[in-house]
């Protein structure tokens, strides 16, 4: 599993999607739930962009 979580072309989906979701989630949902979820994907986000620009150089 490590090998396909780790390829460019999912780094870039995670990235891309999470973000996507964390920046529209305060206009689909209300209160609590848009803050958690916009927090929660914004990390994961964070998380494949940071392996992105790690994974730069290789």
């Amino acid at each position: 599993m490590k090998p396909l979580l780790s390829s460019r072309p999912v780094l870039w989906f995670l990235f891309l999607f999470n973000l996507g979701v964390a920046a529209a989630a305060p206009f689909v949902v209300s209160g609590a739930q848009a803050v958690l979820t916009g927090v929660g994907m914004g990390v994961v986000s964070l998380g494949a962009g940071v392996s992105l620009l790690r994974t730069r150089d290789r």
